[in-house]
């Protein structure tokens, strides 16, 4: 039950801001509602402060963004970095999120139970069944953990679809921007996954959200990873598309799930 406080510590930051800063002097070639969507931004994922009502402090999350995405260090907002922000992406903070734990969280088991306890009606149900145990597979099959279906009762990992508010202090905001977030692992909310109902999701057959993408990446939050700056990694913020059949992690993933847990010895 430790580890209860910091998850919730961890819900807290994620918590929306409305207090808008100062608009820095360039912002006269592009306009204000930009502006507020980059201060929201960077309050969500790179937690800018708005009650210091300072522009440098916006400048100062600026850079850090720009750091984590291999950017010019300019602290100056432009057209790419907008682009970059109205990107589909992970509802998780790109940095610190994690480090506000004193050790990396991890599960203790070695076998993890989840349950799928809603579905979208984007996709059949036996697709979001078969698409959630693929992601879990490319997982399992790294490190010595295994994961077990229930169908009734608590599971480890919950996974489901809402839309706006949902219970975890962290609604969502509709169609576009974040399409999920996840926990890390924990009791409670601690590793359940939830994605947003009101995106519209694919098997990656058709145009839409790919949720083996989506799902693997979330699923990587409830093992305990935060999100890494390799562009070619799952766990990179922004969701990419990715094909059914030769989708897979790639080394940066495999190398970070495997400093938590080790290798899969057979």
């Amino acid at each position: 039950m430790a580890a209860m406080p910091l998850t919730l510590l961890w819900v807290m930051y994620l918590l929306p801001s409305h207090f808008a800063l100062p608009l820095p002097q360039e912002a006269g070639d592009m306009n204000k509602l930009k502006w507020e969507q980059a201060q929201d931004y960077l309050q969500r994922f790179y937690f800018l402060d708005s009650k210091t009502k300072d522009a440098n402090s916006f400048k100062d999350k600026l850079k850090v963004m720009q750091k984590f995405f291999h950017l010019p260090l300019t602290g100056k907002l432009s057209s790419y970095i907008i682009e970059i922000m109205q990107k589909p992406r992970c509802g998780v903070p790109d940095v610190a999120a994690y480090s506000l734990f004193t050790n990396k969280p991890k599960w203790t088991s070695n076998v993890i139970t989840y349950r799928i306890i809603s579905y979208t009606s984007d996709l059949p149900r036996i697709k979001v069944d078969e698409i959630v145990a693929k992601a879990l597979s490319l997982w399992s099959k790294e490190i010595p953990l295994s994961f077990r279906r229930i169908r009734f009762g608590t599971a480890d990992i919950e996974i489901g679809f809402a839309r706006g508010a949902h219970g975890d202090f962290n609604p969502f905001d509709g169609p576009g921007n974040i399409l999920a977030h996840a926990f890390p692992p924990g009791p409670g909310l601690g590793g359940d996954v939830h994605f947003d109902k009101d995106e519209y999701w694919t098997d990656g057959s058709s145009l839409g959200n790919n949720f083996l993408y989506a799902a693997t990446h979330e699923l990587g939050h409830s093992l305990g990873l935060s999100h890494s700056n390799n562009p070619n990694a799952v766990m990179y913020p922004t969701y990419e598309i990715a094909d059914f059949q030769s989708f897979k992690l790639a080394r940066d993933d495999v190398e970070s799930i495997q400093e938590l847990y080790g290798k899969r010895s057979d």
